[in-house]
């Protein structure tokens, strides 16, 4: 969802004609399956291209960009959430992310790939197993510094665009949820969609 909504603000900026116009065709589409026809490669989160030729392009109630099988990827997306036990999972999620990147670049090496990282920084957190809760041995705001320096170092350079979420979620009830420096957050996220923007002018 949170890829989704990438290319629905991107038609809401419309800084890029080209895009504006590929969209409005009903020749740029998303796909939810995160698949480019004829190509094999892991699935990322949020998958933009060219329809294949012949098939119509379905809307969904609520979204304007149209839904359908891409012939070709043009903007791909991957988003990695991390909340609790964030030490630990770090180089999965690093390898995951280049990983990603790696493919959406097989796929098509002029499409542009964003990555999405959203990292707590909570002073508490619950897990749960069914019912039973835990509770974290180590807070994740005791993690995040070092979680988001990663981030930067070892997945910004392998993206055209990464965007790092910082946030507070206890996952304690009433689950309270929380941006960190909320009007940062969305200057870097406008600022971000303007530069893909000119990217898809220059690239398609």
């Amino acid at each position: 969802m949170i890829a989704s909504y990438l290319y629905e603000d991107l038609l809401g900026l419309s800084d890029s004609k080209k895009f504006v116009q590929t969209v409005e065709a009903r020749i740029g589409v998303v796909n939810t399956g995160n698949q480019v026809k004829g190509k094999k490669g892991r699935r990322g989160d949020g998958t933009f291209g060219r329809i294949v030729p012949g098939v119509m392009a379905s809307l969904i109630p609520g979204y304007a960009v149209a839904r359908g099988p891409i012939a070709n990827l043009e903007i791909g997306a991957e988003v990695k959430i991390v909340a609790t036990k964030m030490t630990a999972q770090i180089d999965r999620v690093t390898t995951d992310l280049n990983n990603q990147a790696n493919v959406f670049r097989t796929l098509n090496p002029n499409c542009i790939t964003v990555g999405i990282a959203g990292v707590n920084h909570a002073p508490e957190y619950i897990s749960y197993e069914g019912d039973r809760p835990t509770i974290a041995k180590r807070a994740p705001a005791k993690e995040a510094e070092e979680i988001v320096r990663r981030l930067d170092r070892d997945v910004r350079n392998n993206y055209d665009e990464v965007l790092i979420l910082p946030y507070v979620a206890t996952n304690k009830d009433p689950f309270p949820f929380a941006w960190i420096g909320e009007k940062n957050i969305a200057q870097e996220y406008a600022s971000l969609l303007v530069r893909i923007s000119d990217l898809y002018e220059r690239r398609f």
